[in-house]
Protein backbone atom coordinates (compact mmCIF):
# COMPACT_ATOMS: atom_id res chain seq x y z
CA UNK A 1 0.00 0.00 0.00
CA UNK A 2 1.02 3.64 -0.42
CA UNK A 3 3.31 5.13 2.22
CA UNK A 4 2.00 8.57 1.37
CA UNK A 5 -0.26 10.35 3.84
CA UNK A 6 -2.05 11.96 0.85
CA UNK A 7 -1.92 10.01 -2.43
CA UNK A 8 -4.98 11.62 -4.10
CA UNK A 9 -2.85 13.28 -6.79
CA UNK A 10 -1.22 10.00 -7.85
CA UNK A 11 -4.55 8.17 -7.68
CA UNK A 12 -6.19 10.81 -9.87
CA UNK A 13 -3.38 10.53 -12.43
CA UNK A 14 -4.15 6.80 -12.67
CA UNK A 15 -7.92 7.49 -12.89
CA UNK A 16 -8.53 5.76 -9.56
CA UNK A 17 -11.24 6.83 -7.09
CA UNK A 18 -10.55 9.67 -4.65
CA UNK A 19 -12.67 11.33 -1.99
CA UNK A 20 -12.13 14.82 -3.40
CA UNK A 21 -10.40 16.36 -6.41
CA UNK A 22 -6.70 17.02 -5.75
CA UNK A 23 -5.24 20.45 -6.52
CA UNK A 24 -1.80 21.90 -7.06
CA UNK A 25 -0.83 25.00 -9.04
CA UNK A 26 1.78 25.71 -11.66
CA UNK A 27 4.33 28.13 -10.17
CA UNK A 28 2.86 27.53 -6.73
CA UNK A 29 6.31 28.37 -5.33
CA UNK A 30 6.63 31.91 -6.61
CA UNK A 31 6.59 35.66 -6.24
CA UNK A 32 3.00 35.94 -4.98
CA UNK A 33 4.29 34.54 -1.65
CA UNK A 34 6.03 37.07 0.61
CA UNK A 35 8.26 34.35 2.06
CA UNK A 36 9.39 33.43 -1.46
CA UNK A 37 10.34 37.05 -2.16
CA UNK A 38 12.36 37.10 1.06
CA UNK A 39 14.12 33.86 0.13
CA UNK A 40 14.94 35.15 -3.36
CA UNK A 41 16.33 38.39 -1.91
CA UNK A 42 18.47 36.33 0.44
CA UNK A 43 19.73 34.17 -2.45
CA UNK A 44 20.48 37.18 -4.65
CA UNK A 45 19.04 35.81 -7.89
CA UNK A 46 16.77 33.14 -9.33
CA UNK A 47 19.51 30.83 -10.65
CA UNK A 48 21.27 30.74 -7.29
CA UNK A 49 18.00 29.50 -5.79
CA UNK A 50 17.68 26.82 -8.46
CA UNK A 51 21.28 25.64 -8.11
CA UNK A 52 21.30 25.48 -4.32
CA UNK A 53 19.46 22.30 -3.21
CA UNK A 54 18.68 23.68 0.25
CA UNK A 55 17.16 26.87 -1.14
CA UNK A 56 15.27 24.96 -3.85
CA UNK A 57 13.89 22.62 -1.20
CA UNK A 58 12.81 25.54 1.00
CA UNK A 59 11.05 27.23 -1.95
CA UNK A 60 9.31 23.96 -2.90
CA UNK A 61 7.96 23.51 0.62
CA UNK A 62 6.78 27.10 1.19
CA UNK A 63 3.34 26.79 -0.47
CA UNK A 64 2.75 23.44 1.30
CA UNK A 65 3.24 25.21 4.63
CA UNK A 66 0.49 27.69 3.76
CA UNK A 67 -2.04 25.70 1.75
CA UNK A 68 -3.54 22.22 1.85
CA UNK A 69 -2.15 21.36 -1.59
CA UNK A 70 -2.14 17.76 -2.80
CA UNK A 71 1.28 17.77 -4.49
CA UNK A 72 4.63 19.55 -4.40
CA UNK A 73 6.59 20.42 -7.55
CA UNK A 74 10.34 20.78 -7.32
CA UNK A 75 11.53 24.37 -7.54
CA UNK A 76 13.59 24.62 -10.72
CA UNK A 77 13.37 25.98 -14.26
CA UNK A 78 12.52 24.44 -17.62
CA UNK A 79 15.77 25.78 -19.13
CA UNK A 80 18.26 23.86 -16.99
CA UNK A 81 19.16 21.52 -19.88
CA UNK A 82 20.15 24.24 -22.39
CA UNK A 83 22.19 25.84 -19.59
CA UNK A 84 23.92 22.50 -18.95
CA UNK A 85 24.63 22.31 -22.69
CA UNK A 86 26.74 25.44 -22.30
CA UNK A 87 24.46 28.20 -23.60
CA UNK A 88 24.76 30.36 -20.48
CA UNK A 89 21.29 30.93 -19.01
CA UNK A 90 20.68 34.22 -17.24
CA UNK A 91 17.68 36.34 -16.30
CA UNK A 92 17.13 40.02 -17.12
CA UNK A 93 14.84 41.86 -14.73
CA UNK A 94 11.44 42.23 -16.39
CA UNK A 95 12.56 40.45 -19.56
CA UNK A 96 12.65 36.79 -18.59
CA UNK A 97 15.28 34.17 -19.50
CA UNK A 98 18.10 34.83 -21.96
CA UNK A 99 21.11 32.89 -23.25
CA UNK A 100 24.63 34.20 -23.66
CA UNK A 101 24.98 32.03 -26.77
CA UNK A 102 22.12 31.09 -29.08
CA UNK A 103 21.85 28.40 -31.75
CA UNK A 104 22.02 29.80 -35.28
CA UNK A 105 23.19 26.95 -37.54
CA UNK A 106 23.75 23.21 -37.89
CA UNK A 107 27.36 23.36 -36.67
CA UNK A 108 26.16 24.89 -33.38
CA UNK A 109 23.78 21.95 -32.90
CA UNK A 110 26.41 19.35 -33.77
CA UNK A 111 28.69 20.71 -31.01
CA UNK A 112 26.03 20.52 -28.30
CA UNK A 113 26.76 17.88 -25.64
CA UNK A 114 24.11 15.64 -24.09
CA UNK A 115 24.40 16.57 -20.40
CA UNK A 116 24.98 13.93 -17.77
CA UNK A 117 22.19 14.68 -15.25
CA UNK A 118 24.30 13.22 -12.44
CA UNK A 119 26.99 15.83 -13.07
CA UNK A 120 25.93 19.13 -14.62
CA UNK A 121 22.34 18.81 -13.36
CA UNK A 122 23.11 17.16 -10.04
CA UNK A 123 21.83 20.22 -8.18
CA UNK A 124 18.31 19.36 -9.39
CA UNK A 125 18.45 15.69 -8.38
CA UNK A 126 20.00 16.67 -5.03
CA UNK A 127 17.14 19.12 -4.48
CA UNK A 128 14.61 16.37 -5.28
CA UNK A 129 16.25 13.93 -2.84
CA UNK A 130 16.35 16.55 -0.08
CA UNK A 131 12.77 17.68 -0.71
CA UNK A 132 11.44 14.12 -0.83
CA UNK A 133 13.05 13.46 2.54
CA UNK A 134 11.71 16.74 3.97
CA UNK A 135 8.17 16.01 2.76
CA UNK A 136 8.27 12.76 4.73
CA UNK A 137 5.36 11.30 2.78
CA UNK A 138 3.05 14.30 3.24
CA UNK A 139 2.25 14.62 -0.50
CA UNK A 140 3.83 13.37 -3.76
CA UNK A 141 6.71 15.26 -5.37
CA UNK A 142 6.57 16.24 -9.06
CA UNK A 143 9.64 16.53 -11.28
CA UNK A 144 9.59 18.24 -14.67
CA UNK A 145 11.28 19.46 -17.81
CA UNK A 146 10.50 21.67 -20.76
CA UNK A 147 9.60 19.89 -23.99
CA UNK A 148 12.15 19.60 -26.83
CA UNK A 149 10.26 22.12 -28.96
CA UNK A 150 9.94 24.63 -26.12
CA UNK A 151 13.63 24.35 -25.17
CA UNK A 152 14.60 24.70 -28.82
CA UNK A 153 12.59 27.91 -29.15
CA UNK A 154 14.55 29.56 -26.33
CA UNK A 155 17.87 28.21 -27.61
CA UNK A 156 17.34 29.51 -31.16
CA UNK A 157 15.53 32.75 -30.31
CA UNK A 158 18.07 33.49 -27.55
CA UNK A 159 15.25 34.07 -25.05
CA UNK A 160 11.54 34.81 -25.12
CA UNK A 161 9.89 35.68 -28.42
CA UNK A 162 6.63 37.04 -29.79
CA UNK A 163 6.99 35.95 -33.42
CA UNK A 164 9.22 32.83 -33.09
CA UNK A 165 10.58 33.84 -36.50
CA UNK A 166 14.09 32.41 -36.01
CA UNK A 167 13.01 28.89 -35.04
CA UNK A 168 10.22 28.83 -37.61
CA UNK A 169 12.71 29.91 -40.28
CA UNK A 170 14.87 26.92 -39.32
CA UNK A 171 11.80 24.67 -39.27
CA UNK A 172 10.88 25.50 -42.86
CA UNK A 173 14.33 26.21 -44.33
CA UNK A 174 16.61 23.81 -42.43
CA UNK A 175 14.33 21.09 -41.03
CA UNK A 176 17.14 18.52 -40.78
CA UNK A 177 19.08 20.82 -38.46
CA UNK A 178 16.04 21.40 -36.26
CA UNK A 179 15.28 17.67 -36.12
CA UNK A 180 18.85 17.02 -34.95
CA UNK A 181 18.43 19.57 -32.17
CA UNK A 182 15.05 18.17 -31.13
CA UNK A 183 16.43 14.62 -31.09
CA UNK A 184 19.37 15.67 -28.89
CA UNK A 185 17.01 17.46 -26.56
CA UNK A 186 14.61 14.50 -26.37
CA UNK A 187 17.42 12.14 -25.33
CA UNK A 188 18.75 14.71 -22.85
CA UNK A 189 15.30 15.20 -21.32
CA UNK A 190 14.71 11.44 -21.02
CA UNK A 191 18.00 11.05 -19.14
CA UNK A 192 17.15 14.05 -16.98
CA UNK A 193 13.65 12.89 -16.07
CA UNK A 194 14.86 9.35 -15.35
CA UNK A 195 17.47 10.85 -12.99
CA UNK A 196 14.69 12.84 -11.30
CA UNK A 197 12.64 9.66 -10.91
CA UNK A 198 15.64 7.85 -9.45
CA UNK A 199 16.17 10.75 -7.02
CA UNK A 200 12.58 10.47 -5.77
CA UNK A 201 10.17 12.25 -8.12
CA UNK A 202 6.84 10.38 -7.94
CA UNK A 203 5.38 11.97 -11.08
CA UNK A 204 6.93 13.95 -13.92
CA UNK A 205 5.53 16.63 -16.20
CA UNK A 206 6.69 17.90 -19.59
CA UNK A 207 5.91 21.57 -20.19
CA UNK A 208 5.36 22.26 -23.89
CA UNK A 209 4.88 25.96 -23.28
CA UNK A 210 5.23 27.00 -26.92
CA UNK A 211 3.72 24.04 -28.78
CA UNK A 212 0.63 26.13 -29.39
CA UNK A 213 2.50 28.49 -31.75
CA UNK A 214 2.98 25.69 -34.30
CA UNK A 215 0.77 25.05 -37.29
CA UNK A 216 -1.58 22.10 -37.23
CA UNK A 217 0.71 20.15 -39.57
CA UNK A 218 3.93 21.03 -37.69
CA UNK A 219 2.75 20.25 -34.15
CA UNK A 220 2.88 16.46 -34.49
CA UNK A 221 6.20 16.45 -36.37
CA UNK A 222 8.15 19.01 -34.36
CA UNK A 223 6.60 18.77 -30.89
CA UNK A 224 4.49 15.72 -30.08
CA UNK A 225 6.70 13.17 -31.88
CA UNK A 226 9.63 14.18 -29.69
CA UNK A 227 7.59 14.10 -26.49
CA UNK A 228 6.56 10.57 -27.48
CA UNK A 229 10.24 9.73 -27.97
CA UNK A 230 10.82 10.81 -24.36
CA UNK A 231 7.84 8.77 -23.14
CA UNK A 232 9.30 5.65 -24.78
CA UNK A 233 12.50 6.04 -22.73
CA UNK A 234 11.09 6.85 -19.30
CA UNK A 235 11.37 4.35 -16.45
CA UNK A 236 7.83 4.63 -15.15
CA UNK A 237 7.68 1.35 -13.22
CA UNK A 238 4.57 -0.82 -13.02
CA UNK A 239 1.09 -0.20 -11.68
CA UNK A 240 0.25 -2.16 -8.55
CA UNK A 241 -1.58 -1.84 -5.24
CA UNK A 242 1.30 0.36 -4.09
CA UNK A 243 0.35 3.58 -5.87
CA UNK A 244 3.94 4.84 -5.63
CA UNK A 245 5.37 1.96 -7.69
CA UNK A 246 4.33 3.72 -10.89
CA UNK A 247 5.46 7.19 -12.05
CA UNK A 248 2.71 8.89 -14.10
CA UNK A 249 3.65 11.37 -16.83
CA UNK A 250 1.69 14.53 -17.67
CA UNK A 251 2.04 16.36 -21.01
CA UNK A 252 0.98 19.99 -21.14
CA UNK A 253 0.88 21.91 -24.41
CA UNK A 254 -0.25 25.47 -23.78
CA UNK A 255 -2.62 26.37 -26.59
CA UNK A 256 -2.88 22.71 -27.57
CA UNK A 257 -6.64 22.30 -27.28
CA UNK A 258 -7.02 21.61 -31.00
CA UNK A 259 -4.82 18.52 -30.71
CA UNK A 260 -6.20 16.96 -27.53
CA UNK A 261 -7.30 13.74 -29.23
CA UNK A 262 -3.79 13.25 -30.59
CA UNK A 263 -2.09 14.11 -27.29
CA UNK A 264 -4.39 11.70 -25.43
CA UNK A 265 -3.17 8.88 -27.70
CA UNK A 266 0.51 9.73 -27.14
CA UNK A 267 1.08 7.26 -24.31
CA UNK A 268 1.05 9.78 -21.47
CA UNK A 269 -0.98 9.25 -18.30
CA UNK A 270 -2.43 12.74 -18.05
CA UNK A 271 -2.97 15.75 -20.30
CA UNK A 272 -2.70 19.28 -19.00
CA UNK A 273 -5.14 21.74 -20.58
CA UNK A 274 -5.37 25.52 -20.54
CA UNK A 275 -8.48 27.63 -19.98
CA UNK A 276 -9.53 27.58 -23.65
CA UNK A 277 -10.62 23.95 -23.30
CA UNK A 278 -14.12 22.87 -22.24
CA UNK A 279 -13.64 19.78 -20.08
CA UNK A 280 -17.18 18.56 -20.80
CA UNK A 281 -16.32 18.11 -24.48
CA UNK A 282 -13.43 15.69 -23.89
CA UNK A 283 -14.74 12.21 -24.58
CA UNK A 284 -11.95 10.25 -22.86
CA UNK A 285 -12.63 11.40 -19.30
CA UNK A 286 -12.14 8.54 -16.89
CA UNK A 287 -9.75 6.74 -19.28
CA UNK A 288 -6.95 9.33 -19.20
CA UNK A 289 -6.42 11.92 -16.50
CA UNK A 290 -6.91 15.63 -17.18
CA UNK A 291 -5.17 18.47 -15.38
CA UNK A 292 -6.53 22.00 -15.34
CA UNK A 293 -7.81 24.40 -16.15
CA UNK A 294 -8.74 27.60 -14.29
CA UNK A 295 -7.73 30.88 -15.93
CA UNK A 296 -5.13 32.25 -13.45
CA UNK A 297 -6.63 35.74 -13.70
CA UNK A 298 -9.81 34.46 -12.01
CA UNK A 299 -7.76 34.68 -8.81
CA UNK A 300 -7.87 38.48 -9.01
CA UNK A 301 -11.63 38.26 -8.48
CA UNK A 302 -13.70 38.21 -5.29
CA UNK A 303 -14.58 35.00 -3.46
CA UNK A 304 -18.02 34.48 -5.05
CA UNK A 305 -16.46 34.69 -8.52
CA UNK A 306 -13.72 32.22 -7.59
CA UNK A 307 -16.36 29.93 -6.08
CA UNK A 308 -18.49 30.10 -9.23
CA UNK A 309 -15.55 29.30 -11.51
CA UNK A 310 -14.54 26.33 -9.36
CA UNK A 311 -18.12 25.04 -9.51
CA UNK A 312 -18.18 25.48 -13.30
CA UNK A 313 -14.95 23.54 -13.90
CA UNK A 314 -15.83 20.73 -11.52
CA UNK A 315 -19.22 20.40 -13.19
CA UNK A 316 -17.60 20.35 -16.65
CA UNK A 317 -15.47 17.37 -15.61
CA UNK A 318 -18.40 15.78 -13.84
CA UNK A 319 -18.68 12.44 -12.07
CA UNK A 320 -15.51 10.88 -13.45
CA UNK A 321 -12.20 9.75 -11.98
CA UNK A 322 -8.99 11.35 -13.19
CA UNK A 323 -9.24 15.11 -12.60
CA UNK A 324 -6.36 17.11 -11.12
CA UNK A 325 -7.50 20.68 -10.53
CA UNK A 326 -4.91 23.24 -11.60
CA UNK A 327 -4.56 26.59 -13.29
CA UNK A 328 -4.42 26.76 -17.07
CA UNK A 329 -0.92 28.23 -16.70
CA UNK A 330 1.29 29.59 -13.94
CA UNK A 331 0.00 31.68 -11.04
CA UNK A 332 0.67 35.41 -11.51
CA UNK A 333 2.99 37.32 -9.16
CA UNK A 334 0.41 39.84 -7.90
CA UNK A 335 -2.36 37.38 -7.00
CA UNK A 336 -3.58 37.91 -3.40
CA UNK A 337 -2.42 35.06 -1.16
CA UNK A 338 -5.82 34.83 0.54
CA UNK A 339 -7.46 34.17 -2.84
CA UNK A 340 -5.18 31.16 -3.36
CA UNK A 341 -6.20 29.86 0.06
CA UNK A 342 -9.84 30.29 -0.86
CA UNK A 343 -9.35 28.47 -4.18
CA UNK A 344 -7.74 25.42 -2.55
CA UNK A 345 -10.45 25.22 0.10
CA UNK A 346 -13.22 25.68 -2.49
CA UNK A 347 -11.90 22.87 -4.70
CA UNK A 348 -11.69 20.45 -1.80
CA UNK A 349 -15.08 21.43 -0.40
CA UNK A 350 -17.04 21.52 -3.65
CA UNK A 351 -15.48 18.46 -5.29
CA UNK A 352 -16.56 15.96 -2.63
CA UNK A 353 -20.01 15.65 -4.17
CA UNK A 354 -18.45 14.45 -7.45
CA UNK A 355 -16.75 11.50 -5.73
CA UNK A 356 -18.01 8.47 -3.87
CA UNK A 357 -16.33 6.75 -0.95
Amino acid sequence: MSQLQNDRYLRALQCLPVDYTPIWMMRQAGRYLPEYRQLRAKAGNFMTMCQNPELACEATLQPLQRFDLDAAIIFSDILTIPDAMGLGLYFEAGEGPKFSRSITQLSDIEKLPIPDPNQSLKYVTDAISLTKKSLNGKVPLIGFSGSPWTLATYMIEGGSSKSFSKIKKMLYCEPKALHLLLEKLAHSIALYLNAQIEAGAQSVMIFDSWGGVLSHQAYQTFSLDYMQLILSQLKRGKKSEDITSYVPVTLFTKGGGLWLDTIIRSGCDAVGVDWTVNLSQIANKGQIALQGNLDPTVLYANKPTIEANVESLLSEFGYNNGHVFNLGHGILPDIPVEHVQYLVDAVHRQSKRFHYD
